[in-house]
């Protein structure tokens, strides 16, 4: 089987979460049922972005995209789609579901 890749439309944007702890501070490890779903990831690809403009002048308009590949951000808890792609599993999102790049 080829690599597969994924290519965001629009103003979606791929994230690979990042790994979920496994113990509390207290040293306590945490078996995988009691682990907080991921809200942070790293950003693997963009889409181009999307129109905005409902009067069509797209001139006027600024509806490019703020995050790039590379960045760290943080995102709504139920926003966006999981897939599993290649045995790996990926984020999908819409970049209005972006809280905050994390630096």
């Amino acid at each position: 089987m080829t690599k597969q890749t994924i290519v965001p439309l629009f103003d979606n944007v791929l994230i690979k979460p990042l790994e979920a702890e496994e113990k509390l501070p207290s040293g306590i490890i945490l078996p995988d049922s009691a682990k907080e779903k991921p809200q942070i990831g790293q950003v693997m690809a963009v889409g181009p972005g999307k129109s905005c403009c409902s009067d069509g002048d797209e001139k006027s308009c600024d509806c490019s995209m703020v995050v790039k590949v590379g960045d760290k951000v943080m995102y709504k808890k139920w926003g966006g789609n999981e897939v599993k792609v290649g045995g790996e599993e990926w984020t999908i999102v819409e970049q209005k579901d972006i809280l905050a790049i994390v630096k």
